[in-house]
């Protein structure tokens, strides 16, 4: 009996990624996410399309964020860096201090005061991080860690790091493994706007095609490799409606949203985000904060998926997309869900019933379930 198991996507994909054989993988054995076919909602909505969802909440922190993180922590092991930096509005915290506690390295996070989910707070606290509330947002966070991390010995792990987009461009590789050619559609959040940038990587590279978005290089190569796919994708970004400036088409200096994660008003990523969209054919929409968040409570009631806000703007976006007839019908469509609701517990539990107190009684008990039946 064989006693090999998965150990990570930097193992998995290693000929398609920048790292050696003596390279040293730091990694929690991330990716290999499981890809969901949604029943109920498609047959509940009347939807014409085949809908899959990568459920990027189930990596070791919880989200996307560790596909990233693995590349960009090691590679800056391999630098000899001893200690990483970065801002964020959470799931990038957690995964920065997870992948530096694995590689007994020192990780500082800046994040906005009062502007962070729990869940995520805690992880970052936790893995041993040195936490630093800041008075101002995302954006200000960015600006500083750019500016500390150009004068003090420490290696940057925000997405602007090119190593980050590299170990994220493998969720194409997967989706294309799972199907056995990319979809039709691929639609995701979009906030710093990397994960979008690094999904057209992964699928140019896929299908032999130069992308433009990648700037580890001039955008004119092509992945010499075997090829995995026949086709890429149409690329969809959703923004949430007070943090959306790839739909106003220029920055927001005052984003704001429930959605925490995307809460970005001067992505990083601006120029790749929209070479992959412009490319792909596809297109950026908006949702609210009530969208979203009835998203989020819909496919958690409906497929038994709890996703963060910020991952239910995938099927908020769907559901006013395919509505107004811009998906193809029979076509196969894949939603990122970026990161698991249990990431912010306190939105989801201000949106639900608050649980129902009785006596320890068998009655009393039966006669609520009655009302339920």
């Amino acid at each position: 009996m064989s006693n090999s198991h998965y150990t990570g996507l930097i193992n998995k994909y290693r000929e398609r990624l920048p790292v050696s054989d003596s390279t040293r993988v730091i990694s929690l054995n991330e990716g290999n996410t499981p890809m969901i076919e949604l029943k109920n909602l498609p047959a509940q909505l009347g939807w014409k399309q085949q809908i899959f969802c990568k459920f990027e909440g189930l990596n070791p922190t919880g989200s996307f964020k560790d596909r990233g993180m693995t590349m960009a922590v090691t590679k800056a092991v391999e630098a000899g860096a001893k200690a990483i930096i970065c801002a964020s509005t959470g799931n990038t915290s957690a995964a920065a201090a997870a992948y530096a506690a694995r590689a007994g390295i020192k990780s500082f996070v800046l994040i906005p005061d009062g502007k962070i989910a729990l869940g995520k707070l805690s992880q970052a606290m936790m893995h041993g991080a040195t936490v630093i509330q800041i008075r101002g947002n995302f954006d200000d966070g960015m600006r500083l860690v750019q500016e500390l991390s150009s004068s003090m010995p420490l290696n940057l792990v925000n997405s602007i790091n090119p190593y980050r987009l590299q170990g994220q461009k493998t969720i194409s590789f997967e989706v294309i493994e799972a199907l056995g050619d990319a979809p039709d559609y691929h639609v995701m959040p979009v906030g710093n706007a990397g994960n979008i940038s690094a999904h057209w990587i992964g699928y140019s590279e896929a299908a032999g095609k130069p992308c433009g978005s990648c700037n580890l290089c001039d955008g004119t190569c092509a992945y010499p490799g075997s090829k995995l796919s026949t086709k890429r994708p149409k690329l969809v970004g959703y923004q949430a409606s007070g943090a959306a400036p790839f739909l106003r088409e220029s920055m927001v200096d005052q984003p704001e949203t429930v959605a925490t994660a995307i809460r970005i008003g001067h992505p990083v990523s601006w120029d790749l985000a929209w070479a992959a969209q412009k490319e792909s054919g596809g297109w950026f929409e908006e949702c609210s904060d009530d969208e979203i968040l009835s998203a989020q409570k819909l496919l958690a009631k409906c497929e038994g998926i709890f996703c963060e806000p910020a991952s239910a703007i995938t099927i908020a976006g769907l559901c006013k997309d395919i509505a107004e007839g811009r998906f193809k019908e029979n076509s196969k469509i894949v939603c990122t869900l970026t990161g698991h609701g249990l990431k912010d517990p306190d939105t989801a539990i201000a949106q639900s019933d608050a649980p129902v107190l009785v006596n320890a009684e068998r009655d009393e008990i039966g006669a609520i379930i009655s009302q339920h039946l």
